[in-house]
């Protein structure tokens, strides 16, 4: 074989392991292997916001209510309380939350609460655009999750 011969083969066989390398490149899904899954945790707690301890769970059949709040800009909450543990995520928006004793939590899109249980709080949205909260209650059947102040 001829010096030219030698080069022509020994180019050919770069290009084409190049190019095999190349087709081998593949994208994880290409390949069946989704995405990993990422978890993040929010809150882990025994406590309230304000920091007190939670409550034992009540008796009962246990009914879970997951309910979505939408607060407009400049709303103000009823002074409430929850006789049950409950806890969300703000979604969007802000919010403040306020017991009755003074106690001020501020939220903003993405926060988590562990709402307070059997303390009188309100919460008002002081921002321009209204706010969403995910709230997810743990309670029994035929019990109220939240009662309003009597004025």
């Amino acid at each position: 074989m001829t010096k030219q011969a030698i080069r022509i083969i020994a180019t050919l066989s770069v290009v084409l392991l190049i190019q095999s390398g190349c087709t081998m490149v593949r994208t994880r899904q290409e390949m069946g292997q989704a995405t990993p899954v990422i978890k993040e945790e929010l809150v882990k707690t025994s406590q309230s916001w304000d920091g007190k301890v939670l409550p034992a769970y009540p008796q009962g059949q246990p009914e879970i209510t997951i309910l979505r709040i939408n607060i407009p800009a400049g709303a103000r909450l009823e002074t409430h309380h929850h006789p049950v543990i409950n806890a969300g995520v703000l979604t969007r928006g802000q919010l403040t939350v306020v017991t009755t004793d003074g106690k001020t939590l501020y939220l903003k899109a993405g926060d988590p609460i562990v709402e307070v249980v059997n303390t009188l709080h309100y919460g008002t949205n002081h921002g321009s655009a209204p706010a969403e909260i995910i709230v997810f209650y743990t309670g029994i059947i035929g019990s109220p999750i939240t009662i309003t102040e009597e004025r």
